[in-house]
């Protein structure tokens, strides 16, 4: 095997791994009211570091990938970070604005807020499943 096909697995576990941490870990946060800023600051600031943390081993998987002549593979770890960076693009900003209209309108922020965390919990969902069939098919070709 070569260095940046060892390179691009070890990237796609870590873009795995960390996937799987920040789904895990905001599941636990809908237990939070939402009520406050504080406890939006707090969504938003894990959420932030999950899409980083995502274009960041995305990134790396991919070019990794393409090192390696697996550009199929490539692609895939591309769309992840691609669609990491158009979520933190979109729904961070929502997330702020939401964050300081819960003190002028209250209960309607505060329902949009956990309504966009639900949603960005289901995308993660939908990542992380696609990064495991990724690494299923991935194994299945060197077999």
């Amino acid at each position: 095997m070569s260095a940046p096909l060892i390179a691009a697995l070890v990237c796609t576990v870590a873009l795995l791994a960390s996937s799987a941490y920040f789904l895990l870990g905001s599941l636990p946060l809908l237990v939070l009211q939402h009520d406050t800023p504080l406890d939006a600051r707090f969504v938003r600031g894990f959420f932030n570091l999950n899409y980083l943390a995502a274009m960041a081993t995305g990134g790396a998987a991919a070019i990794s990938f393409a090192l390696a002549g697996r550009l199929l593979f490539a692609g895939a770890a591309a769309a992840v970070a691609a669609l990491a960076a158009g979520l933190r693009w979109r729904l961070i900003p929502q997330m702020d604005g939401l964050r300081q209209q819960m003190e002028i309108t209250g209960d309607a922020a505060v329902a949009e807020f956990r309504r966009m965390h639900v949603a960005a919990i289901a995308v993660n969902l939908v990542q992380l499943v696609a990064i495991v069939w990724t690494l299923m098919a991935f194994s299945a070709q060197l077999s």
